[in-house]
């Protein structure tokens, strides 16, 4: 099985690329720099630099080859402005989408953030950053990729807890980007895109029964 991710050198990213290799799985780990390359590596990964802003999806799936599924993980980050959570957030995940259909995924696992809304009103950046999401989230819904569309809480630098609370309507105040990770791996090797947008927060059910469950309800 071979997997692409965007936006492979953020935390959430080389923790789900780390986790993935441990099983066997092939990673390659888009960046922007080469100078992430050796992160990439010691985890596991193959880096592909290709930036997401400039290049086409035609042109990030000649980087990036044929692929079994797709994580973007991608952001541009809280130190952004406000017209690169639209080409970054927006537009980024929107060009994955083709890179999924051209490289043959079967399966495209967002990375999304709870909240996000194309609706949503307000003009400050972290209100533009939902829309973006939101948009994102929309579109990859109308795409006809299969997908699931994950969408964690607050995240922490703490340690993992292997115990998650994954549906439709989860709701908590935070989660651990280790614990995001997680659930990300195992939604990644799926048989199957679940077609569901799902909040993830802290609970209590093993990350690999939360989601088996969503899994199976969604057959």
């Amino acid at each position: 099985m071979r997997i692409a991710i965007a936006g492979g050198h953020g935390t959430v990213a080389m923790e789900t690329t780390r986790l993935l290799t441990q099983r066997g799985i092939e990673v390659a780990s888009v960046i922007r720099k080469a100078s992430q390359a050796g992160d990439i590596e010691a985890v596991g990964g193959q880096p592909i630099v290709a930036d997401l802003e400039s290049l086409d999806g035609a042109e990030l799936t000649e980087a990036i080859g044929t692929v079994d599924a797709v994580l973007f993980a991608a952001g541009a980050g809280p130190g952004s402005g406000a017209e690169r959570k639209q080409t970054v957030d927006h537009d980024g995940a929107v060009k994955f989408i083709e890179v999924a259909r051209r490289g043959g995924a079967g399966h495209y696992v967002m990375l999304g953030s709870m909240g996000a809304d194309p609706d949503h009103e307000g003009d400050d950046v972290f209100d533009v950053y939902l829309r973006a999401k939101g948009a994102a989230d929309r579109d990859l819904r109308a795409s006809g990729v299969g997908y699931t569309i994950v969408r964690p809480t607050r995240l922490t630098d703490d340690d993992p807890v292997g115990v998650v609370e994954l549906s439709a309507d989860a709701s908590g105040d935070a989660i651990s980007r280790a614990d995001v990770a997680a659930v990300l791996a195992e939604v990644l090797v799926l048989d199957e895109p679940t077609n569901e947008t799902l909040q993830l927060t802290a609970g209590t059910t093993p990350v690999d029964q939360a989601v088996e469950v969503i899994a199976t309800g969604s057959r």
